[in-house]
């Protein structure tokens, strides 16, 4: 049974023996570029669950299972060295920064981590850091320069205000030195092992101006093609330069959608209230999990209502108009917590069925400009069924959502989506005429040519 799940699947006996064969391209990493966020795909790589080795090498031997899922852009959980004191869990938030400059030896060395970008990018693959601005361990060097940090009226330091971050010291952006030295930590990354770009943390949490003067920097430096997302939902991010944030308004939509009955037109408001201040080529970020809903929250099968519910929250997510995440274990249905504070595991072999949905859908995501298109036409079939239009080089992709737990009825569709179509998921050819039923928690993807 392990050797027609490994052929299948492409999942090893041991995972750090990935052999999965892909299609993905052998570059020449130093005339690598970027992928447009556009055309993103991204995978969050937490380096304590990912692997049965716990660090850099395991997160090497699973690039070709990324790839198997469209995935050309990984961001990896911060990879610094941990503060200690006050630390919190048993080995120590990986936000509590020591050293902007090193790697956790818990994950490897600078080499092994070298390594690690050098093989993403012979697949196409980019590479970005969690980067964590607002704040440093206790323990992080730059603490003997005082001026550098919050305090209070007493002169000391002080944890950033209103978090309960206690592990955590936060930094003073009117100090003009960190300011400098935080943007040259940024740059020795791009310029040492050739990162891709940053995801940056708690991006709400720090100046508008300070981000202005980082990206700008970094663009001096090392061009414009850097990947800049942040964690956050300041519109001014994206003056600042980013290219991307955070989709958390669709992301709480999608649980009142699934849990509590709201409308599925819910999903359609919150989508153009999340587009509308935003300027060209920019996107946010959708997901139904992330490193912390996984963790503090629930992961998708139970938050959403089990395995079906979790994929067609999925479908929104990814294709109604965002740059889809991925987080590690979820591709396979993971259904506990999984922590960051300490090592977890993920069992790789679980619901082969799901893996095999998630590389069914996100094959569709990367192959198809329709998929992709930013446009989208929002037909109303009523209060629980969503139904979804997008159209590129004379294809037309419709797709259908029951996010309810029961089979519910639909208005019928528009005269002008009748017709023959093809069931993207199955091969199937399907007749439309009036209206479908989804089954509870389903979808329906369908395709044709105009």
């Amino acid at each position: 049974m392990k050797n027609i799940k490994y052929i299948l699947f492409c999942l090893p006996v041991f995972f750090f023996s990935w052999s999965c064969t892909t299609d993905a391209p052998v570059l020449d990493t130093e005339q690598f570029v970027p992928p447009s966020v556009q055309e993103m795909v991204m995978y969050e790589v937490n380096l304590r669950v990912f692997s049965d080795t716990y660090d850099f090498d395991g997160v090497t031997a699973g690039l070709d299972h990324m790839a198997s899922l469209g995935v050309n852009t990984i961001w990896l959980m911060p990879v610094f060295p941990v503060g200690q004191l006050n630390s919190v869990g048993q080995l120590g938030s990986p936000y509590a920064v020591a050293d902007y400059q090193a790697v956790n030896p818990e994950f490897g060395d600078m080499q092994d981590f070298q390594e690690l970008v050098d093989a993403a990018h012979e697949r196409g693959i980019a590479v970005i850091l969690d980067w964590v601005a607002n704040h440093t361990a206790w323990d992080n060097p730059w603490i003997s320069n005082t001026s550098w940090y919050t305090q209070d009226a007493a002169g000391n330091i002080v944890s950033p205000p209103g978090t309960g971050w206690n592990d955590v010291a936060d930094l003073n952006f009117d100090n003009a030195a960190m300011r400098r030295a935080m943007i040259d930590a940024l740059s020795f990354w791009v310029t040492n092992t050739g990162i891709d770009g940053f995801r940056c943390d708690a991006a709400d949490y720090v100046p508008f101006d300070f981000w202005q003067q980082a990206i700008d920097s970094l663009h001096r430096r090392h061009g414009e093609g850097l990947i800049l997302l942040a964690e956050g939902a300041r519109a001014d991010h994206f003056a600042a330069g980013f290219q991307m944030n955070y989709g958390w308004s669709f992301y709480g939509s999608l649980q009142q959608v699934f849990n509590q009955n709201a409308a599925v037109a819910t999903l359609w408001s919150t989508h153009n209230a999340e587009y509308s201040p935003m300027p060209p080529g920019t996107r946010r970020l959708r997901f139904t999990t992330n490193h912390d809903e996984s963790a503090w929250d629930a992961p998708p099968p139970v938050l959403f209502g089990g395995q079906d519910a979790a994929l067609s929250a999925f479908v929104f997510s990814t294709f109604l108009g965002g740059v889809p995440l991925i987080y590690n274990g979820q591709e396979v249905g993971k259904t506990t917590t999984t922590p960051f504070f300490s090592r977890g595991t993920i069992n790789w072999f679980d619901n082969p069925d799901v893996l095999a949905t998630y590389r069914k859908l996100m094959q569709i995501y990367t192959s198809e400009p329709a998929a992709r298109a930013a446009e989208i036409r929002w037909v109303d079939t009523g209060f629980h069924i969503a139904t979804f239009v997008k159209e590129a080089d004379n294809v037309q992709i419709m797709y259908i959502v029951n996010p309810r737990n029961a089979t519910v009825g639909a208005t019928p569709l528009p005269e002008d989506l009748e017709g023959q179509w093809v069931d993207m998921m199955t091969g199937a050819s399907m007749t439309i005429a009036g209206s479908l039923a989804p089954a509870p928690h389903s979808f329906y993807i369908l395709k044709r040519t105009l």
